[in-house]
């Protein structure tokens, strides 16, 4: 049984605009992603044996690292869907008849439910090994190609397959790429009881109802500009999240990491998208890594995790 493993990595809004509520559902979004170091890994273990001519290829899915108890392990799971779509664009396009069996590990680095696109990370993953493994055989699809399947798999899906520093506006899903400089290092803090994203958009829309919060923040000029200069202090004064007041107002105990992390001297301190996790803005690697020391040995919070960006798109690795 041979291997393919592919790696896609976690991303943090440096802006997070979100508009009011559309007819579909969505709200129509402005943000601004990096990627960061912080990465999960999909493997796939190709069977010798078997072949699968109709239906899903994937035999079995398993996951370990980080929050594995809470990932799915059945065809919902986002990584599992992104082979399916993959083989059947195939199917569709080339006339593919067989595929090789393929079991799928999970390796997690990125916080479940954390709001930092590790279900999002995992299909980028996945949809990468994926077209490794058929393009050995069959014509191999251009990038667009591939961002418009990962785009029906979820919004944050494209800019993961991407990965560097992106404008993302729609659903988040279209994509334009962003000029940024330097290095920008991360103190990550995780908590056990992740939110769920859709109760994050509920709350907002409805303090945004009873005007407790102001309207969306949709202009993301002066943080292009400061991504340019490479420096973090002024990256500081102009990051934007819309989802965190209404992340906070779900779990107050988040508020308070945000307030001990900006007490410990952390340059900026904000929810990452629709939380819980709380990305602190450090001046270097080793103040990242003091603030998670400190962050912890004050029980704020049960992990975390230092990370710089901005980091690669989903890749294959050896």
């Amino acid at each position: 049984m041979r291997r393919i493993s592919a790696r896609a990595h976690a991303k943090i809004n440096l802006h997070l605009g979100v508009g009011d509520l559309r007819e579909d559902g969505y709200h129509d979004l402005v943000t601004v992603f990096q990627s960061l170091s912080l990465a999960d890994t999909v493997t796939l273990d190709i069977s010798a044996e078997e072949t699968v001519a109709s239906g899903s290829i994937v035999g079995a899915l398993t996951v370990n690292g980080l929050d594995a108890a809470s990932v799915p392990r059945d065809a919902g799971n986002l990584a599992w869907r992104a082979v399916d779509k993959l083989v059947d664009h195939y199917r569709v396009q080339f006339g593919l008849e067989e595929a090789p069996r393929v079991y799928i590990n999970i390796h997690k680095g990125i916080p479940t439910a954390g709001g930092m696109a590790g279900g999002s990370a995992d299909a980028a993953a996945a949809l990468v090994a994926t077209h490794a493994l058929l393009s050995e055989t069959y014509p191999a699809l251009p990038m667009g190609t591939l961002l418009e399947l990962a785009a029906e798999l979820g919004s944050d899906v494209p800019f993961t397959l991407r990965g560097g520093t992106m404008l993302g506006t729609g659903r988040g899903e279209q994509l334009t790429p962003m000029l940024s400089r330097g290095t920008y290092h991360w103190a990550l803090i995780f908590f056990r009881e992740g939110l769920s994203t859709p109760a994050v958009f509920q709350e907002l829309d409805r303090l945004r109802a009873e005007g407790i919060t102001s309207g969306p923040s949709l202009h993301t000029e002066d943080l292009a500009r400061t991504l340019m200069t490479g420096d973090p202090e002024k990256l500081a004064g102009t990051l934007t999240n819309d989802l965190q007041l209404p992340a906070i107002m779900l779990r107050r105990d988040v508020a308070r990491t945000l307030d001990v992390g900006r007490q410990a001297g952390a340059l900026a301190a904000m929810v990452s998208g629709s939380g819980p996790t709380v990305a602190f803005l450090c001046d270097s690697q080793l103040q990242a890594r003091d603030l998670v020391d400190d962050l912890l040995a004050d029980g704020s919070a049960y992990s975390g995790a230092t990370a710089h960006g901005p980091g690669k798109g989903a890749h294959v690795i050896d």
